[in-house]
């Protein structure tokens, strides 16, 4: 049976855990609320399900509480930087905020960020940079097992590698686009199976390379011990994306990318490209504020498509459901509840 908690006392009760397992309280409460902010967006796949897994990389030493970013570059507008497997949502915003900054001053900065531990939701990143007024670009790398298939392959080869992009838009809510380069997130299949559910075809093939509705075959070794894949979004050119985003992500950034059998390891790294740009430095803040907002106006004139309810711009649906799941409290199924409590457990706490 599903819970429903309000997010306050999810975020005490993960913060509780991560503690625990070796975290600062402020670094527990940084990355219990970044979690917690993942499922009120709508995003479960990077929300609080993920916390068990963190538990067990910390145990098994693949993701180090209380590390701090590592400046291995400064160039002016060029920021080389390591995350040392700390907690993706601290060493990532520490990261964030250095190439604001530097941003800031010189108009622009191009940010390598690598061999960070899991970074979550890339969108919070660009929120942090469109709330300054910056424009951001984010290429990300994932390091765990390869759970995506090359565009004609038929099995796993890489990540799921999100790709995102903020856009300030002025008196008005921010462009945020982020996606994963995959036709979904892996962790939307861990919820799936979770709640026992099957997926649309067209998403998943199975360890025979076999078109599969069952989300358990990226999730769980098969009978033969292998595992499906997921299916690239916008096939060669969704694919093409994804190996953009492995080149600069991990290639440029020095965090590596993937090319040996996979492992069974609890650790998921991520290495970032960011760009970022001040738009009143670059001299267009004014054109752009303009035609910005003109074009999206155009946009919503568009009458409505049969079925649909009319024309959204990328980072609405995640502020409607923020609301929503203020006001009436985030579902946890039974099976990720239970994961959660077995991480508790695993860290000494009582349920």
């Amino acid at each position: 049976m599903q819970k429903n908690i309000q997010a306050s006392a999810l975020r005490a009760h993960c913060a509780r855990i991560l503690v625990a397992a070796g975290s600062s309280a402020q670094e527990a409460d940084k990355v219990a609320s970044n979690l917690v902010m993942a499922n009120l967006s709508g995003h479960d796949s990077h929300g609080v399900g993920m916390l068990p897994r963190y538990v067990d990389a910390v145990l098994e030493g693949g993701l180090t509480p209380n590390a701090q970013v590592k400046t291995v570059l400064d160039a002016g507008a060029l920021l080389s930087l390591n995350g040392q497997h700390g907690y993706g949502q601290v060493v990532g915003e520490q990261a964030m905020l250095l190439g604001m900054a530097r941003a800031k001053e010189q108009g622009s900065c191009i940010l390598a960020l690598a061999e960070s531990h899991h970074l979550g939701r890339i969108g919070h990143f660009a929120e942090m940079a469109v709330a300054q007024g910056l424009v951001s670009l984010h290429f990300v790398n994932v390091l765990t097992r390869p759970v995506v298939a090359p565009w004609g392959g038929a099995d796993g080869r890489y990540g799921t590698n999100p790709c995102c992009i903020g856009v300030p838009l002025k008196d008005a809510p921010p462009f945020v686009l982020d996606f994963a380069t995959s036709r979904v997130a892996q962790g939307k299949m861990r919820v799936a199976h979770n709640q026992g559910k099957s997926v649309p075809p067209g998403l998943l093939i199975d360890e025979h390379g076999q078109p599969t509705t069952d989300p358990g075959v990226v999730v769980v070794p098969q009978a033969n011990g292998f595992f499906g894949a997921l299916m690239p979004f916008g096939e060669h050119k969704g694919y093409g994306l994804a190996v953009a985003c492995e080149l600069l992500g991990g290639a440029l950034t020095g965090g590596g990318t993937w090319h040996h059998p996979a492992v069974n390891t609890r650790a998921v790294y991520n290495s970032m490209l960011t760009i970022l740009i001040d738009p009143g430095k670059l001299g267009t803040q004014s054109s752009m504020e303009t035609e910005a907002l003109a074009f999206v106006e155009w946009l919503r004139k568009s009458p409505p498509a049969d079925g649909e309810h009319g024309v959204l711009i990328a980072g609405e649906p995640e502020r409607r459901a923020r609301v929503e799941r203020e006001r009436e409290g985030i579902d946890i199924d039974a099976s990720t509840w239970e994961e959660i409590v077995g991480a508790a457990g695993k860290v000494g706490l009582a349920n």
